[in-house]
């Protein structure tokens, strides 16, 4: 059969699919430069900072861009490019701020986060790099979230492997540096070049921006040397025009408008997101401690959790690459298909997200059933790490099939139900962080990975098959 190679899912997630496997193999190849340069117990501490990343994003950015996304769809729809730009811009400027604040207070209160709320003050100098990300990062997610609107996912394709080749190129550059002129790296190196990567996707993606919008305003015409470009605010110019001082109140109400129309999409989104990394915060941030409280010293503790995290968990998730993409892509799909009664084509996406994702995942368990502790062994020189990777292989079914069917659940607006599963999930790994490692140790966190996996795909599974079921008895 023909397949339809200017379907946007399809042109999408090849892309996506493409570029994420390409910055996850470059990834992966420096997580094990790292583990090695660094050794567990400094992968232990640069994973730490991974919690504060995650919660400044979900607080400035991460609503806004879905909602960017979402509203630049519907009105480039109707070709009203002019119209998106300006939801570009009043989400920008309402990311920005708030971005701006997360990056000063982690800046200035780095200390006390590293001790008070992250447990370990090593962490401190580290935050205070981290926190000149914030706003960059804040950038280019603004600008993603309009080109994956109008279904442009070339921009945030290359944005994201720009970040990821100059993050990894300058971490290289300047460890070797050191080495040759005999003074020892750290890991602070590893977070200056995550600062340089945001730097760099940040460039990518303004550069990207500038130019669709030179498409979009084209030069009308010159006066003098200077080039004069359309009018792209709501108000416009008349030959009885009112003074400025009057024109103004009528700007600043449409995008007053649009911002409020932009938050109250943004703001439940971010507030699922920002429950969620807390809760996700509270995770990381007590493994290494009840790890010490199962009787580890803190190097120990820190050694195992870099193991896990910096080594076993990334060789267990390359292969989601494949099911991020698609799930990025099946919201918007899905949503279209719901919207216009298409019940088949939702039904089918069900079904083929099923077959597919489990066929993959139980693929990879195999694989890293066979070759788990050889990878380990080889790759990160790690009797541990190869341990993991066999014990995490069961979980790849569940974990690559949750994903895809949550987003799936999510474009047919069941955005409630797909929160709730993960926080009933997290809630049931929280357990066995508190109540199973001190007992047992690392492995009763594995087991509660697997544990909560397995219920978070048992729900997403059970609701899914149900909108199938009830879409083909109508």
């Amino acid at each position: 059969m023909k397949r339809n190679w200017k379907n946007p899912l399809i042109t999408g997630t090849v892309i996506l699919t493409l570029t994420g496997l390409l910055s996850r193999f470059i990834g992966f190849f420096y997580r094990i430069f790292l583990s090695n340069a660094f050794g567990a117990e400094g992968m232990g501490i640069y994973q730490l900072i991974s919690p504060v990343l995650a919660l400044s994003f979900a607080l400035t950015v991460s609503g806004l861009q879905t909602a960017i996304s979402k509203y630049v769809a519907s009105e480039t729809s109707t070709h009203d490019y002019h119209t998106s730009f300006r939801t570009l811009l009043a989400g920008f400027l309402m990311a920005m701020a708030l971005s701006a604040c997360c990056s000063l207070g982690i800046y200035l209160y780095a200390d006390t986060i590293a001790i008070t709320f992250l447990l370990e003050s090593r962490t401190a100098p580290l935050l205070r790099i981290i926190a000149l990300s914030i706003p960059m990062a804040t950038v280019h997610s603004c600008i993603n979230g309009y080109f994956y609107g109008i279904r442009k996912t070339a921009v945030p394709a290359v944005s994201q492997l720009a970040e990821q080749i100059f993050r990894v190129g300058s971490v290289y550059l300047i460890y070797y540096f050191f080495r040759q002129h005999h003074m020892k790296p750290t890991i602070t190196f590893a977070v200056t070049g995550l600062v340089i990567g945001e730097a760099a996707s940040m460039i990518v993606s303004i550069v990207a921006i500038l130019s669709r919008a030179h498409h979009v305003f084209p030069v009308k015409g010159t006066h003098g040397d200077r080039a004069v470009m359309p009018d792209i605010y709501p108000i416009r110019q008349t030959p009885d025009a009112r003074p400025a001082a009057t024109l103004f109140p009528a700007w600043f109400a449409v995008y007053r408008r649009v911002c409020g129309q932009l938050l109250r999409l943004a703001v439940p989104l971010s507030a699922n997101r920002l429950v969620l990394n807390l809760l996700q915060s509270i995770e990381a941030i007590y493994i290494p401690n009840k790890l010490m409280a199962y009787g580890l010293n803190n190097a120990d503790a820190l050694g195992v959790y870099g193991v896990l995290t910096g080594m076993s968990l990334p060789l267990i998730l390359f292969p989601s690459a494949i099911t991020n993409s698609i799930s990025v892509l099946l919201l918007p799909i899905v949503s279209e298909a719901d919207a216009s009664g298409n019940q088949a084509a939702v039904r089918r996406a069900i079904l083929t997200s099923i077959r597919y994702c489990l066929l993959l995942g139980f693929g990879c368990t195999a694989m890293f059933l066979l070759f788990g502790r050889t990878a380990g062994r080889l790759l990160f020189h790690s009797e541990l790490a190869g341990s993991f990777i066999l014990t995490l292989s069961f979980i790849c079914p569940f974990m690559y099939l949750a994903s895809t069917l949550g987003s799936i659940l999510n474009g047919l607006g069941k955005t409630a139900q797909t929160f709730l599963y993960s926080v009933l999930s997290l809630l049931l790994r929280l357990l066995f962080v508190f109540l199973a490692i001190p007992l047992y140790g690392i492995k009763g966190y594995l087991w509660g990975m697997l544990a909560s996996q397995m219920l978070q795909t048992l729900l997403c599974t059970l609701s899914a098959l149900h909108i199938s079921h009830r879409t083909y008895t109508r």
